[in-house]
């Protein structure tokens, strides 16, 4: 199995859960910065730790900081980098002014284009200008992760996004997740933790990390009648693809 989105620097022992999730069975973690020191922190995890690669980018909530971008151009021309995110739009805190969001999201889908990176987007509140920004400024691959918005699946359907889920699919009340990812053709569907955040139900309340993403694959295929460890092998070759992962 692997775990396409975690925060691998957010936790206490990032060492610790990488061997935890080995042992789960998740062989392969990918973990994100979402600011400059996210940045280094999260290659070094990566250069440490075999089956671990970074995604880097500016995350929405940051997008009215003073960054360097010819830095995190640096960091995307290394082997163990495989995406830029996760970038995009957030209007639920709003922690950035909307203008500076979209232009930080334009400014790193450029970056993705040039470097020939996928993107890794976070959306929240922002459906129609997220999807009004990808058509017009990005025509590679693009990972939705930690899907939470319904709306957006029609747009992702239309254009072969992959869809990526989180912990909140398991959830009781998420039924509505849950009937998302039945229309998700298994060729598009990817899962991740999101860790240290939105632990899965069977270990909700505690502190998530990688190995909990094997909850979240088994809810997945519960709800979409799939055998487990068939859905875990292609998500797998998802992931590889989507990633151009070795």
């Amino acid at each position: 199995m692997i775990d396409t989105h975690a925060h691998l620097d957010a936790l206490e022992d990032p060492a610790g859960a990488v061997t935890r999730a080995r042992a789960a069975g998740v062989q392969r973690i990918l973990s994100v910065g979402t600011d400059p020191r996210s940045w280094d922190r999260t290659l070094a995890l990566a250069e440490e730790n075999e089956g671990v690669f970074a995604i880097v980018g500016l995350h929405p909530h940051e997008a009215g900081a003073d960054v360097d971008f010819e830095e995190l151009e640096r960091f995307t021309t290394h082997e163990k980098v495989v995406a830029v995110g996760e970038i995009g739009l957030d209007y639920y805190r709003d922690y950035a002014p909307r203008d500076a969001q979209s232009k930080r999201f334009i400014l790193q889908l450029g970056l993705a284009k040039r470097v020939g990176l996928p993107v890794v987007i976070h959306n929240r509140s922002a459906d129609d200008d997220t999807v009004a920004i990808l058509r017009q400024w990005f025509d590679g691959t693009v990972v939705l992760h930690c899907f939470s918005s319904p709306a957006l699946l029609g747009a992702a359907l239309d254009r072969d996004w992959y869809v990526s889920f989180a912990g909140n699919v398991t959830y009781k009340k998420a039924e509505e997740l849950r009937e998302a990812a039945r229309q998700v053709s298994a060729e598009r569907l990817l899962v991740e933790t999101d860790c240290p955040y939105l632990s899965p139900q069977p270990v909700r309340g505690k502190t998530n990390e990688p190995a909990h993403v094997v909850h979240t694959v088994a809810a997945l295929s519960e709800a979409r009648g799939d055998d487990l460890e068939e859905l875990a092998a292609q998500i797998d070759a998802n992931a590889a693809a989507a990633f151009a992962l070795p």
